[in-house]
């Protein structure tokens, strides 16, 4: 296992771009000491964007991804790319519009789960949409949850960062929503997303600064998915 890669994203979810030295190569796939690339995690899809070397070449990233049993940070590069060297600096920047929209629609997702009184047993977040399973016995009312997102997302709602010890969390299970899954506790920390007045629950996703930030959005459907499990989909109107 290479050394740990600083993750600038979870202090700033607004960060583009970075300077960064290549830690390791190996086929397909480079690991650097920091990056501002979010890997596939907690629903949310890994970051895409670029690497620039020294003499201007650019290379693509793919995707993101780190590897839970060993810790490795990936960025995932297109076959047959001409590889950076070990130790080179390079500058690394994310596909800014496709994140924003992801970091909106993550977003969008907490004010569901402060809407549907009832435990998460599933989700994803996806460009442009997203959905979250919930244990229900009945389909919840489609018009009502539409309007009370809008309502909460023109309201302007802050968002603000809180970090706790993993001992904190455990004297708080309430603010676990996830039933199958559990929080990040890397360090012995959790990071709270609290979006003011509205909900507080440990995430490790990137995310909007307010509410308003998110934009108009519509339930697209709610699925039947066991005989307590409904499935409610939401997409940017």
């Amino acid at each position: 296992m290479i050394g740990v890669t600083i993750e600038l994203f979870r202090n700033d979810g607004y960060l583009q771009s970075c300077t960064a030295i290549v830690t390791a190569v190996e086929p397909g796939a480079i690991q650097f000491d920091q990056s501002v690339f979010y890997p596939q995690s907690g629903g949310q899809p890994g970051d895409s964007g670029t690497i620039t070397r020294a003499d201007g070449r650019q290379l693509k990233i793919l995707d993101t991804r780190k590897e839970r049993e060993t810790g490795e940070y990936l960025h995932i590069l297109e076959q047959d790319a001409s590889l950076p060297d070990l130790g080179e600096q390079v500058a690394l920047k994310i596909d800014w519009s496709r994140r924003h929209r992801l970091m909106r629609m993550h977003s969008c997702m907490h004010l569901l789960c402060a809407i549907i009184p009832a435990g998460v047993t599933g989700g994803s977040v996806r460009d442009g949409s997203a959905r979250l399973d919930f244990d229900l016995p009945e389909p919840p009312d489609k018009m009502r949850i539409e309007a009370e997102l809008n309502r909460l997302i023109a309201e302007d709602h802050r968002m603000q960062l809180q970090w706790i010890s993993k001992e904190e969390l455990d004297r708080q299970p309430d603010l676990v929503r996830t039933l199958s899954v559990k929080p990040p506790t890397g360090e012995g920390r959790v990071r709270l997303i609290e979006f003011e007045g509205v909900d507080l629950q440990p995430c490790g996703g990137t995310h909007v600064a307010s509410t308003a930030e998110i934009g108009p959005v519509r339930v697209k459907k709610i699925e039947k998915k066991g005989k307590n499990n409904r499935r409610i989909i939401i997409e940017f109107a």
